[in-house]
């Protein structure tokens, strides 16, 4: 009996002051809290260009009738840009469906980390100069069929072009600033990539920025709504 009070003394002590006490009853049950049922959020309004530089007939390179044209589509591509070239078919099928209500503005936005992209671009002017807005088109239509093979001097060939003008034009980058100029216009609009594509009413000078290669029926969302505006 001594040694069992000793021994239970002991572990009165080790405890603190009390015995342990057998839990003969399940621990409460935490009631969780309900999940808050999330703010309903508003969807994101269209996105507009900001300082988005007029469009010039006698600069810009124009595919349509601008002058019964109520919308434009502002595309801002790379030569390049691999998503520019599938994005090419599409901004054709938009001034095929709207038959005059929609024209197509090439402006250039060669990416510095494409070094094929600004050499083009000056290309496509140099063949402008030298054939017009008909050639340009024909020249720009060529470099995204045949992307990456870059055979220039074949392509102006083929359109008749003069091709030591041609050269001359391509060697003294004669085209450079206006190259610089247009990238810089598309990035004080908010273009930061390509292709960017900036949708504009001519009459009430609203926009639209879509950006990248998307399809038909998401630029026909934002035309539609401008051309009811």
């Amino acid at each position: 009996m001594v040694l069992i009070g000793f021994i239970g003394g002991f572990a009165l002590a080790r405890s603190g002051g009390t015995l342990p006490v057998p839990r003969t009853t399940p621990p409460p049950t935490v009631v969780q809290a309900p999940t808050p049922a999330p703010i309903p959020t508003l969807p994101p309004q269209p996105q507009t260009a900001g300082d988005l530089p007029p469009i010039d007939p006698k600069t810009d390179h124009i595919r349509g009738d601008f002058s019964k044209a109520k919308v434009a589509v502002v595309e801002y591509s790379d030569f390049e840009c691999p998503f520019c070239a599938r994005h090419h078919p599409t901004m054709q099928q938009i001034v095929d469906e709207y038959k005059g209500d929609v024209v197509w503005v090439y402006r250039h936005f060669p990416l510095s980390f494409h070094q094929n992209a600004e050499p083009a671009a000056l290309a496509s002017e140099c063949a402008n100069e030298l054939g017009g807005n008909d050639a340009f088109w024909k020249f720009t239509d060529k470099v995204f069929e045949t992307q990456g093979e870059w055979a220039y001097e074949k392509y102006v060939a083929d359109l008749g072009l003069n091709a030591a003008k041609f050269k001359s034009c391509l060697d003294d980058k004669k085209y450079l600033k206006h190259v610089q100029d247009e990238m810089a216009g598309g990035s004080n609009a908010g273009v930061n990539g390509t292709p960017g594509n900036i949708v504009v009413n001519l009459k009430t000078k609203e926009t639209r920025i879509i950006s990248g290669a998307q399809p038909f029926a998401n630029f026909k969302s934002a035309i539609d709504a401008l051309l009811g505006s």
